[in-house]
């Protein structure tokens, strides 16, 4: 698998080369149990403190979801674009909320004010 290729697609081809041989998991419940692992895995990293071992178990969390994505047919790579266009466009409206309101978005912004615009936004779109 080329090197070039952007990384989830990497991830997401790699996963139908190995399935092609055989190695997969039978079911989505398999793929989901293993996400289910490498978030475990992360938490206990996080609670160790090593940036390596953080790096590692999050790039294992990523394979993975590649591979549900694979199983459940939502090609990771244009998931992925799809939930960013969709959060650029919800935070961009978030931003004009807060504007004609005269809330100033920063660090020191009150998170629950903060959510509440965003279910606002996202109501919008219903």
């Amino acid at each position: 698998m080329p090197r070039t290729l952007p990384a989830l697609l990497r991830a997401h081809r790699q996963a139908e080369k190995a399935a092609a041989t055989g190695f997969d998991w039978p079911d989505v419940q398999g793929v989901l149990a293993k996400v289910r692992e490498e978030i475990d895995e992360l938490e206990e990293a996080l609670l160790d403190g090593s940036q390596a071992e953080i790096d590692h178990e999050f790039g294992d969390i990523l394979l993975a979801m590649a591979n549900l994505g694979r199983h459940i047919g939502a090609p990771p790579e244009a998931s992925l674009r799809a939930a960013n266009d969709r959060f650029s466009r919800r935070f961009g409206r978030l931003e004009e909320i807060a504007s004609a309101e005269g809330l100033t978005l920063n660090e020191h912004t009150d998170p629950v004010a903060l959510n509440g615009l965003w279910e606002r936004v996202k109501a919008e779109e219903i």
